[in-house]
């Protein structure tokens, strides 16, 4: 990272060789919270972008964004601007975004290179999808005539495809891409993430720091209260006149959370899910419409994860028995998997661990989380914006798996300019994203020395910041 993003360091900021317990008070991770400098002062997110992003294995772009050859898509974290082109149907190549002769962006947003040629728009410079040099105007006037192709190539990041993400690294000595993604590998090989493929994609302005904004989505800790429409009797005992009472009706009460090597990690409720039936009824409603309409929430709510094709699924066995020794849920994965079968649409392996992950979520470090559903992901990513703490850029996808005879669509970005805006962002998101405002205004409040973390629900937050702080003491 170039000091225009990293600065001139502070009395704040660390020297070489400290550790973290050297740092100031208000950057340290404690065992039950955080405190509040880590979302706040511009000198921890120099840190970050110092020893973090430029080391780390990160998301740079999802395989359908270049689906076919010579397609390519720009990719930008601080200052650093990287380009990825499919070089054929098993290749892509990750390429720092600066032509070597005089610096120029050799692209912006995302296209496709005729012929294969990246030409540099400003004096004609060629290279090849593979990096080569190919061309250089009047290149006798250039080291004296000695000018070599490779003095010249472009230059190459570390870069792998898995689960149908592009993982770019800076750093040549990186640990190896196998080792970072070991701890989740199976689940998400099991999960075919790999198959989903584009619905539709959005980039959000966000007012608050880039973990704050991920963090909102590491604990179902908040259902009740952010989305009452999913927890109504919840909802109505929190918002009610009076609490007399401890509530216990709580569907995050069923869910379970598991931190992994890395900075990894996941939570999953497995069979006390609505996605698989657990959904309270009223007396006289019968439970397929209970269960479905539950399901609609998310559908209108979200347009992701549960799509419409999976309620209308579930409400072909209204008025159907249900066989001895099975269940509603039991029934309502045996149709979506038949339907998918007769589509030849690739599912994730029907195993209980896998099944337990619909309705939940794996994280991987630093910034993404995935959110299956039967043949379905949304995931979103987050990173900073610029200098400013205060700020950072989310992105929604919405992905699903499809039928054989059906040919992908390239990936588009569809920028969001007002949150609020209903046409733009949905319910469900709408809430979410909503809080996280308030919650980096009141991060600057005088009187918060430090935030406060469930030991249970929120043991993912804490976790992240760990293996943070491992990558921010070099």
């Amino acid at each position: 990272m170039s000091s225009e993003v990293q600065g001139v360091a502070s009395a704040n900021a660390p020297r070489p060789g400290e550790t973290a317990s050297a740092w100031p008070e208000n950057w340290q991770t404690l065992s039950h919270g955080i405190r509040v400098g880590r979302y706040i002062d511009p000198d921890f997110l120099r840190l970050e972008y110092q020893h973090l992003w430029s080391k780390v294995w990160q998301v740079a772009a999802r395989v359908d964004e270049i689906p076919q050859s010579n397609d390519y898509t720009t990719y930008e974290i601080g200052d650093q601007s990287v380009f990825l082109v499919r070089v054929d149907e098993d290749s892509v190549r990750a390429y720092a975004n600066a032509c070597p002769h005089r610096g120029t962006a050799l692209t912006q947003g995302a296209g496709t290179f005729e012929h294969g040629n990246i030409i540099c728009p400003f004096h004609g410079w060629r290279w090849d999808t593979g990096g080569n040099n190919k061309y250089v105007l009047a290149r006798e006037e250039f080291r004296e005539g000695k000018l070599c192709n490779a003095d010249v190539a472009l230059k190459a990041l570390g870069c792998v495809v898995f689960a149908g993400f592009v993982f770019i690294n800076f750093d040549p000595k990186c640990r190896p891409f196998d080792e970072f993604i070991a701890p989740i590998k199976p689940l998400l090989e099991d999960l075919n993430v790999s198959e989903m493929r584009h619905y539709w994609w959005k980039s959000i302005p966000i007012p608050a720091n880039w973990k704050v904004a991920q963090e909102a989505f590491f604990e179902t800790y908040h259902v009740p209260a952010t989305h009452p429409q999913l927890e109504t009797t919840a909802a109505a005992f929190i918002f009610g006149r009076d609490i007399e009472e401890e509530f216990t009706a709580y569907n995050h009460h069923n869910v379970d959370y598991e931190t992994f090597a890395n900075g990894h990690g996941r939570f999953f409720a497995g069979a006390n899910t609505p996605m698989q039936g657990k959904v309270q009824t009223a007396s006289q409603q019968d439970p397929v419409d209970a269960m479905a309409d539950r399901l609609q929430l998310l559908v209108d709510g979200m347009d992701a994860q549960v799509l419409q094709d999976d309620v209308d699924l579930l409400r072909t066995l209204r008025g159907k028995p249900i066989p001895e020794g099975s269940s509603l849920g039991a029934e309502y994965i045996r149709v979506l998997y038949e339907d998918a079968a007769a589509r030849q649409r690739p599912m994730p392996k029907p195993t209980p661990e896998i099944l337990g992950m619909w309705g939940g979520e794996i994280f991987i470090f630093p910034n993404v989380m995935i959110l299956p559903q039967a043949g379905n992901a949304m995931i979103y990513r987050v990173r900073p914006a610029g200098n400013d703490p205060d700020r950072c850029r989310f992105e929604i996808y919405s992905t699903r798996s499809l039928p054989a005879d059906t040919t992908p669509e390239r990936a588009q970005l569809t920028p969001v300019s007002d949150i609020n805006d209903p046409a733009q962002v949905l319910p469900i998101p709408r809430q979410d994203l909503g809080n996280l405002k308030r919650i980096q205004i009141g991060l600057h409040s005088n009187s918060m020395r430090q935030t406060w973390l469930a030991s249970h629900h929120e043991k993912l937050i804490l976790g992240m910041h760990q293996e943070l702080d491992r990558y921010l003491q070099p």
